[in-house]
């Protein structure tokens, strides 16, 4: 059973949870799990959080003390380093980011050599290794490797994806003082489009404060007082793109999945025919897919589980309504510049605005509660008789005009509640009476 691993990697309070000298020992471990007798070489990235430096120090130290090499790509999104990991030939990448979360978090996540997140099995061994037999092997000795431009190689890469430029465009792009605030420049610049870049001025403690795609209201202000085409919001580690219309209209993961699908559709890319979500994707998704005889899979919440089911049956695209997209033809992880870009080059071939592309799927109303329960209570949830009455009497009033979804974060001290409806007024009520029921019992 892993103790610290959880579906999005290793996450906790900075200084608290998440240490310098708890990085050495994970280096520690990952280099004697990862190494073994052999040299190697791991890429390292970090967002703008003020503890990431820390941390990317801790790493090193242990890692370069049991003899692997190491890339230090300082700050760039996840999705870079999932990339760079291939490019560069390195036995595995890791990511120092605690993602969409306030500053005082942070997190460490690994991608193997295809860029891949690492596997539960290798996790385990990782946990086992820093646990149980944690000691350093100064016999052999590894160093900091130099000469690498990642910016470029990774954006150049972006670029390359599309099949033309996005010249007479005008956009916003909210970097959310994260990692898209050393790549969003370069990207858009290359690419001919008018653009206009905001809350990229990273102070180590500001990232997705009031910004980025958890906080997109100034985004949204942005684009009707420029009277811009569209605005983009990446979240701290960019590996998520929100999207935000002509008129000021949110258009989330899900509206991109459908914008995506349906253009690999028109084209014959849809591999198998088939578009993955999750059990949180809203019913409009499914319904746009049911409507183009599109098949639609849903997964547990999470983009590990959404790349599993891709992997295993060769699907090509798959995101929840976060906004983590993984377009499999291109990437091997969510990547939010990727995204967005792809989403501007269909309004540049179509010449057709974003609020006319969504109008390929009809969203349904749709409330998401997060009631805050400590992590060693969440698991009460299923046995407790009151909460479940209470769930299952309502989903018997909603019947088939709706539906509900209760379940706790994987990476946060919070259950999650969900009701989606035609009702909005309806779900609104009855999401409160399901929140107010499980704090009040499970705190």
């Amino acid at each position: 059973m892993k103790k610290l691993f959880g579906t999005d990697g290793i996450r906790g309070i900075a200084g608290i949870d998440l240490t310098k000298e708890f990085a050495a020992k994970l280096g520690i471990a990952t280099a004697k799990v990862l190494g073994k007798d052999k040299n190697i070489t791991i890429a390292i990235g970090r967002d703008t959080r003020i503890s990431g430096e820390s941390i990317v120090e801790g790493l090193i130290e242990g890692l370069t003390k049991n003899g692997v090499n190491v890339i230090d790509l300082n700050v760039v999104p996840t999705p870079c380093v999932s990339f760079l990991v291939k490019k560069y030939n390195a036995k595995a990448g890791i990511m120092v980011s605690a993602s969409h979360n306030p500053s005082e978090y942070n997190g460490i996540k690994i991608f193997d050599q295809n860029g891949f997140k690492l596997k539960d099995e290798l996790e385990v061994e990782i946990e086992n290794e820093l646990y149980e037999n944690n000691t350093t092997n100064y016999n052999k000795l590894g160093k900091v490797l130099e000469g690498y431009n990642p910016v470029s190689d990774y954006v150049n890469y972006l670029i390359s994806t599309l099949d033309i430029d996005l010249s007479g465009l005008n956009v916003a792009i909210d970097c959310a003082n994260g990692s898209a605030s050393e790549t969003a420049e370069y990207l858009f610049k290359n690419l001919n489009c008018n653009y206009h870049i905001i809350h990229n001025n990273p102070n180590g403690k500001n990232i997705n404060e009031n910004c980025g795609s958890t906080h997109i209201e100034s985004l949204k202000k942005y684009v009707i007082d420029n009277s811009l085409d569209c605005g983009i919001a990446y979240d701290g580690d960019a590996d998520r793109c929100i999207m935000i219309d002509n008129n000021g209209n949110e258009i989330d993961g899900d509206y991109i999945l459908a914008i995506l699908a349906n253009d690999l559709l028109k084209h014959n890319k849809l591999n198998n025919n088939t578009l993955v979500g999750t059990v949180m994707s809203n019913l409009g998704l499914t319904k746009f897919c049911e409507k183009n005889n599109i098949n639609f899979v849903a997964t547990k919440v999470g983009d590990r589980y959404v790349l599993e089911e891709m992997l295993k049956e060769g699907y090509n695209i798959g995101g929840e309504q976060s906004g983590h997209i993984i377009l499999k033809d291109f990437a091997n992880t969510g990547d939010g510049e990727l995204t967005s870009i792809k989403i501007l080059e269909i309004m540049k071939k179509e010449n057709k605005s974003l609020e006319d592309l969504k109008k390929v799927m009809t969203k349904y109303p749709q409330i998401l509660i997060n009631v805050k329960v400590d992590n060693n209570k969440k698991h009460l949830l299923e046995s407790d008789i009151e909460i479940n009455e209470c769930i299952k009497k309502l989903e018997g009033i909603l019947n088939n005009d709706g539906r509900i979804l209760i379940r706790p974060s994987g990476t946060e001290p919070l259950i999650r509640v969900m009701l989606e409806g035609s009702n909005i007024d309806k779900i609104k009520e009855y999401a409160y009476n399901i929140a107010k029921i499980i704090e009040d019992k499970l705190n």
